[in-house]
């Protein structure tokens, strides 16, 4: 009677828990279920949050809640919303911006940034994984660069253009954006087949480690069988109940662990059966060792390493991400900057034409001035109006372009009617900071993120060739192992031994077998009743071996080729730097013999203006120095604009763009900036002052 309660207790208990994994799975599936067309909502942008780095940091576990990993882990939607700074910049419906301003508002807003942050959870995951015991999926390390930048060819202005451009990622023109993914990719480090000429197909090759989670299996099972007999001896009827457990778990060593714990009740009416009902419980426990491949922490480890190392790769990926992206904005910002001065050289020219067509007109009537001088006038105010025009619309543009990178949405319609105001202008310093070139390329070895990225991933390749080398070997395992069988039960009155003894053999009938609990069935299985021990060497050689030697000998020449491309990454940083302390000296000059050309152009202007006035020159030579003055005067901001990038570029080239801006990348993981930037050599621009450009007012005497 107390062995029927404990199996009806077992039975009734194993039934709810079926039951409950039924409920729980139709309840999950119910809730993924997509409402219809007409119950669905249109999103919203809602509040502006900062990121959460650490929500996905670490998986679920058990405590409080024990079905916790079982459930699925929701991800809020994108948060579509500006952050509140952009809404105080915003004074009377225009946009008024520094270059600090910019700045922040690109690492709280850029949707660049915003994908590329999303990186840090993947690669958090990939660790979930390796800890498990289980391949990594590798991640992105790539740059995202879909926000379109200043079109190719730069911005025309009519009489001069910002020829070199700014393209998406900052350098010169590359069209309207990157081609980033934002993705996943299948090689770890973001390394996908075939990028920059280096193929990784045997990453992740060799020996698989076991799972590192324990695993527990539990089987109910249940049978009523009623069968027809064709034998005298058989038993037409078998009722079977049976619970058995198994628990599995792998180790660092290469080692695993297997126990597993039977146990069953069976009934049937065969007459040479001794016990019926029979309880069977047996328990095994076995331990296996791999001896040669796929031994030790150095092989079955790797994964964890590795992930750990690409968490590291995304962290300085996306330092990379937010130096990019602050190149890009910097260079944006000085090209609004330049289309603003553009439109003020472009503004006094047309106003100077214009009146000198007035002018012209009074003179013509007066007889004092041939009609065709008058067609020449004419002809000029229409070319200055034209450039006017494309000035205002490169203006139009660089204005929209810039809005879109400093924000997530443009659906605000005051901000996207907002006129972007630049507040900063960035001065020329009297001398430029002597610095040598080793000095500077010594800064771009220990700060460039690329560098860091390229050198991580040749320390990934040697872990993963360690488990290559491992897999040449033959595969050699050591299992013991030890279990113990219990029987249980009560006698069969129907057992032929009892019934007919002639038919066993036996004079008479056996002593009677006393009932054998569930209890008892349980200690024989640890008191050595029936015990079960041994141990199990296998081996295992491939004959040949030819396909870990050809994944080896793969694995070594894609390392060699990595660390070719290491060292080609090495000199490619030495040349930049060199040209970017070149291009600053450059550009520097081209700015001094700019400012000199404006300044004679201005005298020249001054002179044949007076000699206008005493009839010794004509109104086609006062239009003419005017138009040189222009020119003098475009080619003055375009040198500026050069140098500006020049500047930049120097920064980036270093990898101390971050730095010198005061960027705490903190600030930019969580897209919130809570640390004051301070960008070099920047001062106060006043947008209704008057060009700097030594412009004298438009005034021709008749």
């Amino acid at each position: 009677m107390k062995n029927g309660k404990i199996l009806n207790l077992l039975h009734r208990t194993s039934v709810t828990l079926i039951l409950l994994t039924a409920i729980t799975a139709w309840a999950q599936d119910a809730s993924s279920i997509p409402m219809a067309p007409g119950m669905q909502t249109q999103s919203t942008p809602s509040a502006w949050m900062p990121f959460d780095v650490k929500a996905y940091s670490k998986p679920a576990t058990h405590f409080p809640n024990p079905i916790r990993p079982y459930t699925v882990r929701q991800i809020p939607e994108p948060n579509l919303a500006n952050s509140s700074r952009i809404d105080g910049l915003i004074q009377d419906g225009k946009l008024y911006i520094s270059i600090n301003d910019a700045i922040a508002l690109a690492l709280e807003n850029n949707l660049d940034i915003a994908i590329a942050r999303y990186n840090l959870n993947i690669a958090d995951t990939d660790i979930w994984r390796a800890l498990a015991g289980s391949s990594i999926q590798g991640v992105n390390s790539g740059l995202v660069q879909n926000t379109p930048g200043i079109p190719a060819g730069g911005l025309a202005g009519g009489t001069a253009s910002f020829a070199s451009g700014v393209g998406a990622s900052g350098g010169t023109g590359t069209g309207a954006g990157g081609s980033g993914q934002g993705g996943t990719s299948i090689a770890a480090g973001g390394a996908g087949a075939g990028t920059g000429g280096i193929v990784l197909s045997s990453f992740g090759a060799g020996p698989q480690p076991s799972s590192f989670d324990p695993t527990l299996t539990g089987i109910f099972h249940l049978e009523r069988l009623n069968s027809i007999c064709n034998s005298a001896l058989c038993a037409n009827s078998l009722n079977t109940t049976s619970g058995n457990f198994s628990y599995s778990q792998g180790f660092h060593w290469g080692g695993q662990m297997f126990v597993s714990y039977t146990n069953s009740r069976v009934t049937d009416n065969s007459i040479d059966i001794l016990l019926s009902p029979a309880l069977n419980a047996t328990f095994q426990l076995m331990l296996t060792q791999h001896l040669l491949q796929g031994f030790g922490p150095a092989v079955n480890t790797r994964f964890i390493q590795i992930a750990k190392n690409n968490r590291e790769i995304s962290d300085v990926a996306f330092r990379y991400q937010v130096a990019t992206t602050v190149d890009q904005i910097e260079n944006m910002y000085w090209a609004l900057v330049y289309c603003y001065e553009i439109v003020k050289v472009e503004k006094q020219q047309l106003a100077f034409a214009q009146e000198v067509l007035a002018n012209s007109k009074m003179q013509v009537e007066i007889g004092t001035l041939a009609p065709i001088e008058l067609v020449r006038a004419e002809a000029t105010v229409a070319n200055d109006q034209q450039y006017l025009t494309q000035a205002l619309t490169n203006l139009d543009l660089a204005q929209l372009l810039m809005k879109n990178a400093l924000s997530r949405s443009l659906v605000d319609p005051l901000l996207a009617d907002a006129e972007v105001i630049p507040t900063s202008t960035l001065v020329m310093p009297a001398e430029e900071k002597a610095v040598p070139i080793q000095d500077l390329v010594s800064e771009a070895f220990e700060h460039r993120a690329d560098l860091a990225e390229s050198r991580m991933n040749l320390v990934n390749s040697r872990l993963n060739g360690k488990a290559v080398h491992n897999a040449l070997l033959p595969t050699l395992d050591l299992s013991v192992f030890y279990g113990g069988a219990g029987l249980g039960g009560r006698q069969n009155p129907d057992y032929i031994c009892f019934t007919t003894p002639q038919l066993c053999g036996l004079k008479k009938p056996p002593l009677p077998v006393s009932p054998i609990s569930y209890g008892a069935t349980l200690n024989q299985l640890i008191d050595s009743a029936a015990p079960d021990k041994g141990l199990e060497l296998s081996l295992t050689i491939p004959i040949r071996n030819r396909t870990a030697q050809a994944t080896q000998v793969r694995a070594e020449l894609e390392l060699r080729q990595a660390q070719l491309q290491f060292q080609q990454l090495e000199n490619q940083i030495r040349i930049e730097v060199r040209n970017a302390q070149y291009s600053v000296q450059q550009n520097r000059a081209s700015v001094t013999t700019a400012q000199t050309a404006v300044e004679l152009a201005r005298q020249t202007l001054e002179i044949e203006q007076k000699k206008y006035k005493i009839g010794a020159s004509t109104l086609v030579m006062v239009l003419q120095d005017q138009t040189l003055l222009a020119q003098s005067q475009a080619t003055l901001l375009s040198a500026k604009a050069a140098y500006d990038r020049a500047v930049v570029e120097l920064d980036r080239a270093t990898g101390l763009l971050l730095e010198h801006a005061g960027i705490v990348i903190r600030d930019a993981e969580r897209g919130e900036v809570t640390h004051a930037l301070r960008i070099p050599h920047v001062a106060n621009r006043s947008a209704d002052s008057e060009s700097q450009q030594g412009q004298p007012s438009p005034r021709v005497q008749p």
